[in-house]
């Protein structure tokens, strides 16, 4: 089943989390995390331990109890990787088991797959490019956002302003 893209969705999943992080006077991504955790009464832990496949950055798995984000090791990019998996759990995206299928995966296959997943058309998009859209669209978002107010003062005083201006 497809689905569209929204920028407003997105818009307004940043603009929700930007909020709980003001409330909580959060302006890293860590801290912003540990805000929407709070706020959804929800574990968001960090996994530097498990193997990834090759390629795969980052992977947010779904607990009954938690979330975690499982995160390769000497990512270079690490806060985009971060961000871009809060995304998948802010707008409770289902995921898949990719590990063990991409660990079997040769490059060859994993090259076909994607140039099949570049030549499809169409209004609707499946459901797992609209997520990584998504996903990836709130990562830059968001790190833009908190680098505003990191450098604007207090978060709360931030959200105020940010408020007033419209």
């Amino acid at each position: 089943m497809g689905a569209n893209r929204s920028h407003r969705r997105v818009a307004a999943a940043v603009d929700a989390v930007c909020d709980a992080a003001a409330r909580a006077e959060a302006v890293t991504l860590r801290h912003v995390m540990d805000a929407v955790a709070r706020e959804r009464q929800r574990a968001i832990e960090l996994d530097f331990t498990k193997p990834m496949a090759p390629g795969v950055c980052g992977q947010r798995r779904a607990y009954p109890d938690r979330d975690v984000i499982v995160l390769a090791p000497g990512l270079p990019d690490l806060d985009r990787t971060l961000a871009h998996e809060l995304g998948h759990i802010v707008f409770r995206h289902e995921g898949a088991e990719i590990v063990a299928a991409t660990l079997e995966a040769g490059d060859d296959l994993i090259a076909y797959m994607l140039s099949q997943r570049s030549r499809r058309r169409g209004d609707e998009q499946p459901s797992d490019e609209v997520a990584e859209w998504e996903a990836e669209t709130f990562a830059s978002m968001l790190l833009i956002r908190l680098k505003t107010m990191q450098g604007r003062g207090t978060p709360v005083s931030v959200l105020r302003y940010d408020e007033a201006i419209g």
